[in-house]
């Protein structure tokens, strides 16, 4: 999926790097939550990926 990366990509990175990614995942995450809810959002199916994505990001920050 496009923005989101692969758990490769994600080992590679350092805290700083995890945490802005978190970062923009979450402001990514909450932008679908409001399209979702004024009926804007089409491909429903992002919203379970990205609450996903940010899961797996704080589990790699769990572990540094």
């Amino acid at each position: 999926m496009k923005g989101l990366k692969d758990n490769k990509a994600l080992a590679t990175l350092d805290a700083e790097g995890l945490r802005k990614e978190l970062s923009k995942a979450n402001q990514d995450l909450y932008v679908l939550k409001m399209k979702h809810l004024a009926n804007e959002l089409k491909e429903t199916h992002l919203l379970k990926a990205h609450k996903s994505y940010v899961a797996r990001l704080n589990t790699y920050l769990k572990g540094i």
